[in-house]
């Protein structure tokens, strides 16, 4: 298969991953008891991780604290879950999608600059302010940016699902197994320029 076709079809198979229309199943119960639990008490419905975060010193890069139905069983068959931004001052959450859950982002502190794609490659982009909410549609590429140089930013995002995924096209791209020549072609670049990208992004495995 020619480079070009191959790159085509590669970015066919990203791109209807990007839109999966899959809902977190409808329970016949009111929640799901774990596994060989005998005695279900308000602990199973409590969550204490985001403790010593929030108001908490800022980290010296941007970090994603992801609750999900596997930090937190109680929301398993529940359709939520949550995340907790920090940026700190001039740091990004890269270019990225959730395939399974559309995204509510509040504004806790700070200003941030948002970014939305849609599948017509239109770009929508806004400043938020303290308690400014977006909405981010589910499987479309977005991202978020602090540009202010000495100011932090905190946000708390709510998901439409227990378990909405996360698809970060910079990892996605130049940590897999992409030929080189397929991303040099892709970007318009040369296969130098890719392998310094990859380089850069030796053992990132994290949301940036």
């Amino acid at each position: 298969m020619a480079p070009k076709n191959a790159f085509l079809y590669m970015l066919a198979i990203v791109l209807a991953s990007l839109h999966i229309a899959a809902a977190d199943p409808d329970i016949l119960v009111d929640y799901i008891v774990p596994p060989n639990a005998t005695n279900v008490t308000a602990d199973y419905f409590t969550y204490t991780g985001l403790r010593g975060l929030i108001g908490g010193a800022t980290p010296a890069n941007f970090t994603l604290t992801i609750v999900s139905m596997f930090e937190f069983p109680a929301l398993n068959g529940q359709s939520v879950s949550y995340a907790f931004l920090q940026f700190p001052p001039l740091s990004v959450n890269s270019p990225h999608s959730h395939p399974r859950g559309s995204e509510i982002l509040l504004l806790l502190s700070g200003r941030l600059d948002i970014f939305l794609v849609d599948t017509d490659f239109k770009l929508f982009t806004t400043t938020l302010d303290r308690g400014d909410m977006f909405l981010f549609p589910k499987g479309l590429v977005h991202y978020q940016y602090n540009s202010d140089p000495k100011n932090p930013a905190t946000a708390l995002a709510a998901f439409g699902s227990a378990n909405f995924g996360r698809v970060t096209l910079p990892q996605a791209l130049f940590t897999t197994s992409v030929p080189d020549i397929v991303l040099a072609k892709s970007f318009q670049t040369d296969i130098a320029t890719i392998q310094k990208i990859k380089n850069g992004l030796v053992g990132s495995t994290g949301p940036n």
